[in-house]
This record gives structure tokens, sequence and C-alpha cells, in this order.
């Protein structure tokens, strides 16, 4: 049987335009704000589920048509009947599609009311933002989105409505969270308590591209792509970061970044490849049964354990942003209650 997940989660496997993240500073509080592109081009479904035009529900005075469903659910629809998902699972992505376009919607007309437009100045800044903590110009990340297919005014379109949630979130829900110091000492106790207790810890980018991929056919042809990628990188041509966004299957949103991992904790085979490798060094294409690979050792140092002092910060805020969420689903229930909702044609069951 076909696992979908979540419209979310599948689009963020699948899209073919990078998603790029950036940490954005929310008013009173600093909240962090994931904003992220996802290509939303239609692709045809088969001749004898096509969807006519119509009205797919009504929110308060707004209405939403069958097409713009169809938009956001297509590219994961390919790759779920590509995989022979049945019909029932991409009936239930269309669903949550179209409650997507329902919560824009209702945050829509909660923007309007208390004035929390996002200026054109903010959607800039943002960009600028975006494009500096991927270590990469504006021009570049401009580049890399178009040549995806997804026009600039569309990529503002998103970054506006990402940050338009978040001042809603900060307005509406930010006030009800409370973070207690048990709680944090509590997340501390899950994360770090089986610190090693010494060895070593290396930085680590990687690329992978998979035969299962949007990429590769074969892992032929997932090694050839690694290994124009590894080219350009070791010419200078790129930076690693800007080719992963574009190349890699895996977590594009962070451009490659692993970050730091002890080597007790790295799989073998990447452990026997960065045994002898040099800080800045690129390995070889790595042809692995799952796709090929490669690998760029930024760095290693000595492990030093975390004390809890040095984890709280992040460890608060993490609780933080989990805490928000949970309020903001609570509040968009009261706000679904509050607003007429009909779903109509194929989703009024």
């Amino acid at each position: 049987m076909f696992a979908a997940n979540s419209l979310r989660s599948q689009i963020a496997r699948t899209s073919r335009v990078p998603r790029i993240a950036v940490r954005i500073a929310a008013s009173a509080g600093c909240a962090s704000l994931f904003i992220s592109s996802a290509l939303l081009g239609a692709s045809p479904a088969p001749a004898d589920e096509r969807l006519v035009e119509g009205i797919a529900a009504q929110v308060g005075g707004e209405i939403i048509l069958v097409s713009e469903v169809m938009e956001i659910s297509a590219p994961v629809e390919e790759r779920m009947r590509a995989a022979g998902a049945p019909a029932q699972e991409v009936a239930r992505l269309r669903t949550e599609a179209l409650e997507r376009l329902i919560e824009g919607k209702l945050l829509t007309s909660v923007v309007e009311r208390l004035e929390l437009g996002a200026e054109r100045e903010e959607v800039d800044s943002a960009i600028a933002a975006i494009a500096e903590d991927n270590g990469i110009t504006q021009r570049e990340l401009i580049d890399s989105i178009t040549s995806h297919g997804l026009s600039i005014d569309e990529y503002r379109a998103k970054i506006q409505g990402e940050i338009e949630r978040s001042k809603v979130v900060n307005a509406m829900v930010r006030s009800r969270v409370q973070i207690r110091d048990d709680e944090v000492r509590t997340l501390f106790d899950q994360k770090f308590a089986d610190q090693p207790s010494g060895g070593e810890e290396v930085y680590l980018r990687h690329i992978i591209v998979t035969p299962q991929g949007s990429k590769a056919a074969t892992n032929a042809e997932a090694c050839a792509l690694v290994g124009e990628a590894r080219t350009r990188i070791a010419a200078g041509e790129f930076e690693f970061g800007a080719v992963a966004q574009r190349v890699t299957d895996m977590n594009p949103e962070r451009a490659g970044e692993l970050g730091w991992i002890h080597r007790k904790d790295l799989a073998a085979w990447m452990s026997e490849r960065v045994e002898n490798m040099q800080p800045g060094e690129l390995s070889e294409v790595i042809e692995m049964p799952f796709g090929c690979n490669l690998l760029q050792l930024v760095d290693r140092r000595d492990y030093r354990r975390v004390s809890y002092e040095e984890a709280e910060p992040q460890l608060r805020n993490t609780l933080f942003q989990q805490k928000t969420e949970e309020e903001y689903v609570k509040w968009l229930d009261i706000l679904r209650g509050q607003t007429h909702i009909e779903r109509k044609g194929p989703f009024g069951g």
C-alpha cells in the first residue's frame, strides 16, 4: 500500500525547485520562520480522472477553484501515480491541497482585517537574507528559481505569504506560548543524555542523486550528474551549496549541509571516505545501491560535550516553535468554526 504523507511533506520531497530556508527575526520574539519555494506547475491527470473546472470550496465570501487545487497537487500526483498509488490516496492528496488553500483564504482575511500585509521592502529584505543565508548572490538565487520554471513574481508571492503568516502567528498566537524551565531541562536530557565522552566530529556537505528521484532513471545517470557536479565545484564554477540546491535529491533546502556529526554516528561508507580527507576536500563520486554521492569535508575537530547552559537558548527556541505551531493549529480550528466554509463538487463528500 502506498503511504501518502501530508501535502506539505510530499511537496518538500518532490519539488523540482530548491526549497530555500532563512531564519527571520519576528517582532517582539525572534520566532523562526522558514520560507520555502516549491514548483506548483500543473501536470495533467489521466483522461479517466480529469476534473472539469468548477468551484472546489467557498470560504466566507471567497471561492477556491478546482484548477487551483489541481495546480498545487499536480507535481506530487505525478510522482504518486508513478509509484503506483491507488486512486483513494490521490483523492486524499487533493483534499489536503484544498485544505491548504482554505487555510490560505482564512489567513488572508485576517491579514486584511488586521492590516498585517507584507510590504515590498520586507519581501526584498527576505530575498536578500535567503541569498546570504545560502552563500549565494541574489542573481544566483533568482537564476536558480527561474531555471526550474517558477517566475520571480510567483516566488515573491510565496515569500510574501509566509511573512504574512508569521505576522498573524505573532499577533494571534505568540502570547499564548509559555516555556517552563523543566521542559527545557527534559528536552536537554532527551537530546544530550547520550553524548560521547570524546572522539572526533566532522562537518560534512553531501549531494545524493538517486535512480528513484526526478533527475535520473538509473544509477549510471545519477553518477553522471554527480560527476558533473563535482567537476564544476572543483573548478570553482559554483559553490557546493548552490550546486546541491539544484542537484541533490535529499534536503535541497539545506543546500547539502549535514553540519557537525560525530564520527561514531556516520554511516560506515561515509566514515571510510572522510578518514583521510583534508578540510575543503571533495570525495570522489561514491556509487552505492541507493544512489550516487559526493561528500565535502568542511572541517574536523575534537568532540566537546555540550553543556546545558550552551544548549539552553536553542532548546528553548525549539520548544517555542513546537508550542507555537500547536497553538496555531488550535487557533486556526477556532477560525474555521467562525467562518462559513463549504466544500463543493468532487470535494463536497
